[in-house]
């Protein structure tokens, strides 16, 4: 008989795995699956159009990437189809339209879209736990403090600021990416600075995804990362992640730098009160967040970055009330210091349970299981406040298609009232039944029923060759306050976004001669107002698809030859305020201004001038091409300015006539030297300095990678 011990030494006893072995995972997955279901999982995975605030006109921008950059080998580009033209991606960021147009490969692409949309918001739990890790805090104290930091999604005291459902919800998508990544990226340099890591590839890549995400949230963790320099290693390992986290994202960055002056500055008013900094959500968490810093700094944790994440958007958002900064919206700063309470907060009472369990003395299972409990409690309050959530996201992603009313019989039986999908397709027919041209149509916000006020932002998605006056991404294009002065002179209720401007309401009789100047060929009205006043100055009506009535402009056309020579600007004040003058008066609409131009045309002080010299020589032009890449045109008038109703844009390069030059309002003048002219989009010095800055970078880290490997396989190979 074999004895029982002996049995033991041949057959090992295989141990349980502590059950507290799979808390972490397990956790952090409950967090990201309760936000994924609070918005709406069975909506995510249905093939439609979503919308829904600036959601429902971002289902544009990565369908255009698709169907037109892609296919010709860009990333960067131009679109005619908003703003009579503006600059694709290079003031807006690539990398989440890129994911949705990958994985449009394998799914529909209004799931793809919806995925992409809540990744940023799910992924942030897994990025609080590993900023808590990198912190070298202990993985039971790191749960609670990651699920505290994942929570503040759930705050829904804004809507717009950034980083949480709502404002996701409402389009800001791109945001919660690049916070979730900043997160990530500012554990890896706390983390490489702590254990004394010269060089760090990962903190540059991951750099490198948040600026392409967003700027902003940039911004304020590289600032955030600065108190790092004062330890040893850290100027080493912040430098590194900074060049190789530019050179990474050069393709986007630099153009971007290079061409800031060709954006609207939309003049945002801040944001103003304590009330926004101290918002109620966070009132419970101020003192367990205070506890959780003086623990920190008396456990003499890394924890200075987190102070700055505090500290930095606090001051910022006064700072810009101050010096009444307009062109950065000062609450968007917010965000990272509500992450950082509520994330202090998980670190004080992750301490605090693990404090008592020390003193229960039951080892690694009490820890865990307090530690666990704490976790799940700070998910449950986090959501407990939730109200908004699951209605937006019902809203959102039951898509364009469901957007119907209902009303009730005296039984209770729900009767179909209005089928708005209907109706918003009833005047996308009509559009594409028409000749290709640009719409203009009226601002108002019930058309909100449709999905989202910016629904007529689809048109050109919708109908091909039928590009809309307005679309989202305003800073992007030169054109937008035009635009905008002529939206509210077709609307009832316009929404005059930009601020400054002298608005003129619901008047047909300077709105008409406007947008000839930017050759739209057709008018949609919504009110009975506005559907009055465009019958009574004359214009025609094509079709009247309920509720919209549709109405043709009168003709104009893309090229114009000049009658009068153009004057260029030498006034003291900026082109664009010139411009507004100009743009003011009718009579001026046809004596160009343009900014630059040949030594022998007149320079003017005044704006308000009409001094011009007349052009005897007429011309005809003809086989007007136009695509998103390229302006072509054949003319008789060889040697006189044409103005191209198209955005001004410094990638624009003629062939065929000097120029372009950029003219008032927002467009361009070229003078043609043969009879057929060409106006191509073209890469500039930023775009060439870019690209090959990202190669280079790329190519330098997988020679790295290649000779790093090398190293490993020699070290460990077999002594001879």
């Amino acid at each position: 008989m074999i004895a029982e011990s002996s049995v033991e030494a041949i057959v090992p006893v295989r141990h349980a795995t502590p059950w507290w072995r799979y808390a972490v995972p397990v956790v952090l997955t409950l967090a990201a699956a309760t936000a994924f279901g609070l918005l709406r999982p069975d909506l995510i995975f249905t093939a439609n159009t979503p919308t829904g605030g600036d959601m429902g006109a971002h289902v544009y921008l990565p369908a255009f990437l698709r169907d037109n950059l892609l296919t010709h080998g860009r990333i960067l580009g131009w679109s005619n189809d908003w703003y009579a033209g503006f600059p694709v991606l290079y003031f807006y960021f690539p990398l989440p339209a890129l994911v949705t147009v990958l994985l449009d490969v394998v799914l529909p692409y209004g799931v793809a879209f919806k995925l992409v949309t809540v990744a940023g918001l799910v992924a942030l739990p897994f990025a609080a736990y590993f900023l808590a890790r990198a912190m070298d805090l202990a993985r039971p104290v790191a749960l609670v403090a990651g699920v505290a930091g994942g929570t503040f999604i759930f705050m829904e005291s804004f809507s717009i600021f950034g980083g949480n459902t709502l404002s996701t919800l409402a389009g800001e998508f791109s945001f919660s990416w690049s916070f979730a990544l900043s997160i990530v990226y500012l554990g890896l340099v706390i983390r490489n600075v702590r254990e004394g890591r010269r060089f760090s590839v990962g903190a540059g890549v991951v750099l490198a995804l948040t600026a392409l995400c967003h700027i902003i949230t940039t911004m304020v963790v590289v600032i955030a990362s600065l108190p790092l320099l004062l330890r040893r290693r850290g100027p080493t390992t912040l430098l590194a992640a900074w060049g190789i986290g530019f050179a990474l994202a050069g393709f986007w960055a630099v153009p971007l730098l290079d061409h800031i002056p060709y954006t609207t500055d939309m003049g945002w008013f801040p944001v103003e009160g304590i009330d926004k900094v101290f918002e109620r959500e966070l009132w419970p968490l101020l003192v367990p967040a205070a506890a959780g810093l003086a623990w920190a700094i008396h456990r003499r944790l890394l924890v200075g970055p987190i102070v700055a994440l505090m500290v930095v958007p606090v001051a910022g958002y006064y700072l810009i009330q101050f010096i009444d900064f307009r062109k950065l919206y000062n609450a968007r700063l917010l965000a990272y210091w509500y992450f950082a309470v509520y994330f202090l907060a998980g670190m004080g009472i992750g301490a605090a349970v693990q404090a008592v369990a020390r003193r229960l003395r039951g080892g690694e299972s009490p820890r865990w299981a307090l530690a666990t409990v704490a976790a799940v409690v700070m998910l449950i309050l986090g959501i407990s406040a939730v109200n908004k959530t699951p209605s937006w996201a019902r809203w959102n992603y039951s898509g364009y298609e469901a957007k119907q009313a209902y009303g009730f019989t005296g039984d209770g039986t729900p009767v179909l009232q209005a089928d708005y999908w209907a109706e918003l397709m009833g005047l996308m027919s009509a559009i594409d039944a028409l000749p290709p041209g640009r719409v203009m149509w009226e601002a108002n916000s019930d058309l909100n029923k449709y999905g989202t006020p910016m629904a007529p932002m689809l048109i050109p998605y919708f109908s091909e060759g039928h590009p809309s006056m307005e679309g989202l991404y305003f800073e992007s294009a030169l054109t937008t306050p035009f635009h905008f002065l002529n939206a509210a002179e077709v609307s009832q209720r316009p929404s005059n976004p930009v601020s400054g401007l002298d608005y003129h309401h619901l008047d047909f009789a300077r709105a008409v001669p406007h947008l000839a100047v930017y050759d739209v060929a057709y008018y949609v009205s919504l009110t009975e107002e506005a559907t009055t006043a465009a019958k009574e100055y004359g214009l025609e009506v094509l079709a009247e698809p309920a509720p919209f009535t549709l109405f043709a402009l009168p003709e104009s056309d893309l090229v114009d030859v000049a009658a009068y020579e153009p004057v260029v600007w030498d006034g003291a004040e900026s082109f664009f305020d010139a411009t507004l003058t100009w743009y003011d008066d009718l009579e001026l609409l046809d004596r160009w201004l343009v900014e630059t131009g040949p030594e022998e045309w007149l320079r003017l002080e005044d704006a308000s001038s009409g001094t011009r010299r007349i052009i005897d020589q007429g011309g005809t032009v003809s086989n007007v091409v136009l695509d998103h890449d390229r302006i072509a045109f054949d003319t008789t008038a060889v040697g006189v300015p044409h103005l191209v109703k198209v955005s001004y844009f410094p990638n624009w390069r003629a062939r065929g006539a000097e120029g372009p030059f950029r003219a008032a309002p927002s467009l361009m003048v070229v003078v043609p030297t043969k009879e057929h002219v060409e106006i191509v989009f073209s890469n500039t010095r930023a775009e060439i300095a870019g690209n090959l800055l990202t190669a280079g970078a790329l190519i330098g880290l997988a020679g790295y990678a290649i000779l790093k490997r090398r190293n490993r396989r020699g070290e460990v190979a077999p002594a001879a």
